[in-house]
């Protein structure tokens, strides 16, 4: 029988019985793939939103932040009328947002996962006429049908200013999804004629293990928040701790370690770091992204000593070698301090955005 009436006989006998799905099956693992046809990491691992609001929001009007624009929106993850994004796609994902404040209003937004899990939170006591933005950012390991959204206060003391501006922006996209070890062989580029789907190569075998152990050694990333603060106490303090951290959202690789505050890079490439920390009623905050024995990268500072809690954010690339060591410096003398609480206003997040290339092309092309 040749093959067209070969193929012919298997739909008649499969159509009868409606069972396409079987069919699919069985025609994939007897007829050879074309270049154009599906093959290794599905294009449903993309997920990233960013949505901006455009009118201000008052404490006790609404209890999740809504959006009235969506700028990006991949895989449909983010629903802006609700404010409320579903994970479909388990992994590690980068959140950030910014607010506005109202005038003579108080600022308070919660970064919540599923019910009122507090993740982060943006925060401003002051109730002066002038208004300003917060922000904030975290990295959190979701799994499917994980939610994460928006607080707002519903007091009337609080409330959120923006215009066509926009000031209030909410932005989130996945950095690294699970492990690959833990979703068999996916499917998504294009394949060799005679690879078939859902199959690992017939003259490699070890062809997805090898392929997840690749993956897995260019991923590098981090994400820990405080919950006490920290008080400078002598101006002849010389000695630069790195500021610590008892809150750990995320530490793919184990290459940041929480207790010592530093981040030493196993990987090569190019990293994003971001950084935000409260200020302390009647201090001042200086706070420095370091890197080696103290290289300042860049810092945040407000010399402000009055009794109001507020925030300062900060965020760059930086090009790291293997064995470079990134970490925080909080000026340690008494006028200086770093607040934060539960709520968990000072939080520290960095990942690896690109590897270097040398490291990817040594050992790392399968063929």
């Amino acid at each position: 029988m040749g093959s067209l009436q070969w193929l012919g006989a298997v739909v008649a006998f499969w159509s009868s019985s409606r069972n396409v799905f079987f069919l699919i099956v069985l025609l994939a693992c007897q007829v050879s793939i074309t270049p154009f046809q599906i093959g290794p990491v599905m294009p449903g691992l993309s997920s990233a939103f960013s949505a901006t609001r455009s009118s201000s929001v008052l404490g006790g009007s609404q209890r999740a932040m809504t959006f009235d624009r969506l700028l990006v929106n991949v895989g449909n993850d983010f629903n802006p009328d609700t404010g409320r994004f579903r994970c479909r796609v388990p992994g590690a994902y980068y959140f950030t947002f910014t607010v506005g404040k109202y005038p003579k209003k108080l600022l308070s937004v919660m970064l919540v996962k599923n019910g009122q899990e507090v993740q982060a939170m943006a925060y401003n006591e002051f109730r002066k006429q002038g208004r300003k933005v917060q922000s904030q950012s975290a990295m959190i390991g979701l799994k499917p049908m994980d939610t994460v959204w928006l607080l707002v206060q519903e007091s009337p003391d609080y409330a959120l200013y923006s215009n066509a501006g926009p000031y209030i922006t909410f932005t989130g996209y996945l950095v690294y999804p699970e492990s690959t070890s833990s979703m068999g062989y996916l499917n998504n580029h294009l394949i060799p004629p005679g690879i078939r789907p859902d199959c690992p190569p017939p003259e490699d075998p070890s062809y997805s293990e090898r392929r997840r152990e690749a993956t897995e050694k260019v991923r590098s990333a981090f994400s820990v928040a405080r919950t006490f603060s920290i008080l400078g106490e002598s101006r002849r303090h010389h000695k630069r701790d790195a500021l610590t951290f008892d809150v750990e959202y995320v530490n793919i690789g184990g290459h940041f370690n929480k207790s010592s505050g530093h981040f030493t890079c196993y990987v090569p490439g190019v990293y994003f770091f971001a950084f935000t920390v409260g200020k302390h009623p009647r201090r001042a905050v200086s706070v420095k992204l370091m890197t080696g024995r103290g290289e300042v990268q860049a810092m945040v500072f407000d010399e402000d000593m009055s009794r109001k809690r507020e925030m300062q954010s900060q965020s760059l690339l930086l090009p790291l070698k293997t064995g470079d060591v990134v970490w925080l410096y909080s000026q340690q003398d008494e006028r200086y301090a770093v607040y934060s609480n539960q709520g968990r206003y000072t939080t520290f997040t960095g990942f690896l955005v690109y590897p270097e290339l040398d490291f990817m092309s040594k050992d790392r092309t399968f063929h």
